[in-house]
């Protein structure tokens, strides 16, 4: 069977990945709708409203995910730069800044975001991996000491600084991942964002579970009571099963995939468990506050897993194949 798949064209094997993905939530959005007419408790309606509305998110991402393909890499890149403009304003959003930061948000927004996003485009690996973490961590406290303002000066420096290796430079390794070029998988980058996205999501479902049903032991109770390393290591095993089973859909063997699934759906939870640690300085539940249109209750929310195991992904792929 696996051998009958890869003897499918390119167009082929992406067009049978989106038909067994909508499948898959069509048949999940069908027994969702069968429970509402349920009655439930006040906690499972709490739960099922909830798990409505990371559904519909799901769905939002799918889409656009499926139109970004079928658009080409340059609106997939586009897509992926709207995304992480959004998390980035969101993130700003909910931490102090001042007016003599106004230039230095002004050069995030308007010249780091994009040009780091043409440099994934373009493929300039080596200006890319190291533009925002050498040039643009050095460039961002120097325009702001021109502001005249050394009031908390540190703080709001780093505050900006983490902002853009999150939402930016995390989140720019996504497009780089659909355009990285593979040996004898040229043109399937779309299957290894999708191998990526997937072990993440199922990592951080695993998680979510593991904790309700174990007895919690919160490692730092004081961000978060969910997290327990038990939790914790079974959702990256979950991870780590299911990114085996999709290693016809990559260039690994079996036991690479196994191993690359762990490692991003690990490092997925773990960003999780940070920006929570993020949003209880902030004083806030969530990103975003109000509803957004994809119906969670902020972008950054959703996405804040991808843009720390995307690199982190992006960059183990490159050491397995010594690109």
């Amino acid at each position: 069977m696996m051998g009958a798949l890869r003897d499918l064209s390119i167009s082929q094997q992406i067009g049978l990945l989106f038909l067994a993905l909508f499948g898959v939530l069509a048949l999940v959005t069908v027994v969702e709708v069968t429970r509402t007419i349920k009655d439930l408790t006040p906690e499972r309606q709490e739960l099922h409203e909830q798990f409505k509305r990371d559904l519909r998110a799901v769905w939002w991402g799918a889409v656009l995910f499926w139109i970004s393909w079928v658009l080409g890499a340059f609106v997939a890149t586009l897509l992926f730069g709207f995304v992480s403009f959004v998390a980035f304003r969101e993130f700003i959003t909910l931490t102090q800044t001042r007016r003599a930061d106004h230039r230095s948000l002004l050069l995030a927004f308007f010249f780091v975001l994009p040009f780091q996003f043409v440099l994934a485009g373009s493929q300039r690996l080596d200006l890319f991996t190291v533009f925002i973490p050498v040039y643009v961590f050095f460039a961002i406290p120097v325009i702001s000491a021109f502001g005249n303002d050394p009031q908390r000066f540190l703080e709001r420096t780093s505050k900006i600084q983490w902002g853009i290796m999150v939402c930016m430079y995390g989140m720019s390794h996504a497009p780089a991942l659909l355009l990285l070029n593979l040996p004898k998988f040229a043109d399937r980058g779309a299957f290894m964002v999708f191998y990526l996205v997937v072990v993440v999501a199922t990592a951080q479902i695993a998680q979510e579970v593991a904790s309700r049903w174990l007895r919690r032991r919160p490692v730092a109770r004081a961000i978060s009571r969910s997290f327990s390393w038990r939790a914790w290591a079974i959702g990256a095993g979950v991870a780590a099963f299911v990114g085996a089973l999709l290693y016809w859909a990559t260039p690994f063997k079996p036991i690479p995939a196994l191993v690359m699934g762990f490692i991003a759906g690990g490092t997925g939870t773990l960003g999780e468990f940070v920006m929570k640690a993020l949003k209880r300085d902030a004083g806030v539940r969530s990103w975003g506050g109000k509803a957004s249109v994809t119906g969670a209750v902020g972008l950054l929310d959703r996405v804040a897993p991808l843009c720390f195991s995307a690199p982190v992904f992006f960059h183990a792929v490159r050491w397995y194949f010594g690109i």
